[in-house]
C-alpha cells in the first residue's frame, strides 16, 4: 500500500478504462460548519489577547500555569506524535490502545476532527507550496503585498474558506478504522472536555469557584489559542523563514525559536526533505520532544517499526555543509 504522501497526488487522466479520480475538495461548508469554526479560532483567541493585560494585574497563579502546561503538554504531543507523525505519516506502528489514546489527545488540542486534519496534512504534502497546497503562503506571488495576504491565508485564513478536503481521496485508510471514526465524530466532546477540564481540576485543587475561573481562562481558552498559533505557524512562518539545509521540492525551512513550542515540528525543512521519518530534529543540536516521546514509547513495547532517521538517505538529501539561510 502506497505511502499517505503519495496517496493520489497526481492521479492520471481518466480513461474508458479508469474511472475518474475523487475530486481534491469538497465544495459547500455548511453555515453551522462556518460558525463552528469561527468558535473555536476566535474565541480563544480572544482570550489569548485578553491574556496580556490581565497576566499583569490578577488571576494567574502557581496552579493555573502548572494545569496550562500539563493540558499544553497532552494536546501538543497528541497532534505531533499522533496527528501528524503516526496518522498522517505512519512514522510508526502503534497498539490499538495507544492509537485512540493519540487520537483523543490531539482532539483535545481543538484543531479539528482527526481524519480532517490528516486530509488536510496529506494534502498539503502532496501539493506543498503549490496550487492544491491548503495552506501555502506562496500561492499569491512574492512582493511585500502578496506575501502579507499569503502569511494570513497560511497562518489561519485557510480555515475559513468553504470548501474541505475531499477525505475520501486522503484519508481512505482513516475512514475505515472504526475506532478512529468514532473518535472523529466525538470531536465536540474532545473541545468541551479540553476546556472544562482543567476548570473542573482548578476549582478542585483550590476549592474555589475563582480557581475555577482562572484555571478555564488560562489553562483552558488562553492555553488552546497558543498551542494553536505555535501550530498555525509552523505553516506561515516555516514556510518563509529559516534554514533550508536539506534538499526538497518546496521552501518549507527549519526555524529553531519554535522547536522547544512546537515540541520539534518546526525542524520543517528536515521534515519535508524525508516526510515518513519519526524524528525531524536530523541535526547535532537540534531538540525534538516529539521523537523522544516516540523513543520512550518503543522501550515500553507501546509502538513498534519505528522509521528513524536514515543517514545515507540524509547524507543524499543533504545540500551543504552547513545550513543555509534563506528568508525568501
Amino acid at each position: 500500500m502506497a505511502h499517505p504522501d503519495q496517496v493520489l497526488a497526481a492521479a492520471p487522466a481518466s480513461t474508458s478504462a479508469r474511472p475518474d479520480p475523487k475530486p481534491l475538495i469538497l465544495p459547500g461548508r455548511t453555515m453551522r460548519d462556518q460558525i463552528l469554526v469561527k468558535i473555536f479560532v476566535f474565541i480563544p483567541f480572544a482570550a489569548l489577547i485578553a491574556a496580556v493585560p490581565i497576566a499583569w494585574g490578577w488571576g494567574l497563579g502557581w496552579t493555573d500555569i502548572a494545569l496550562a502546561a500539563v493540558f499544553y503538554a497532552v494536546s501538543c504531543l497528541g497532534v505531533t506524535v499522533g496527528y501528524h507523525r503516526h496518522f498522517t505519516h505512519r512514522a510508526f506502528k502503534a497498539k490499538r490502545g495507544m492509537r485512540i489514546a493519540l487520537a483523543v489527545a490531539g482532539g483535545l488540542a481543538a484543531q479539528g476532527p482527526v481524519i480532517d486534519w490528516v486530509a488536510d496534512h496529506r494534502r498539503h504534502h502532496a501539493f506543498s507550496d503549490r496550487e492544491g497546497d491548503p495552506h501555502s503562503p506562496w500561492l499569491f506571488g512574492t512582493g511585500p503585498v502578496a506575501l502579507a495576504k499569503g502569511f494570513w491565508h497560511a497562518h489561519m485564513g485557510w480555515l475559513f474558506e468553504r470548501v474541505s478536503t475531499n477525505n475520501e481521496r486522503f484519508a481512505p485508510d482513516m475512514l475505515a478504522d472504526r475506532d478512529l471514526r468514532i473518535i472523529d465524530r466525538l470531536f465536540p466532546l474532545w473541545v468541551v472536555l479540553t476546556i472544562g477540564l482543567p476548570t473542573l481540576l482548578g476549582g478542585l485543587i483550590t476549592w474555589s469557584w475563582w480557581g475555577a475561573l482562572t484555571a478555564f481562562f488560562w489553562a483552558g481558552l488562553v492555553r488552546v489559542s497558543f498551542l494553536h498559533h505555535v501550530t498555525w505557524s509552523i505553516n506561515s512562518i516555516c514556510h518563509m523563514i529559516g534554514d533550508r539545509p536539506f534538499a526538497s521540492r518546496d521552501k518549507a525551512a527549519n526555524f529553531w525559536p519554535l522547536a522547544i513550542l512546537s515540541a520539534g515540528e518546526s525542524w520543517h525543512n528536515s521534515h519535508h526533505a524525508d516526510p515518513t521519518c519519526a524524528r525531524h530534529g536530523v541535526l547535532r543540536g537540534q531538540i525534538d520532544i516529539s521523537a523522544r516521546v516516540i523513543w520512550i514509547f518503543e522501550k515500553l513495547g507501546w509502538v513498534s517499526d519505528v522509521r528513524w532517521t536514515d543517514p545515507e538517505r540524509m547524507a543524499r538529501i543533504f545540500t551543504a555543509g552547513v545550513p543555509q539561510r534563506r528568508t525568501r
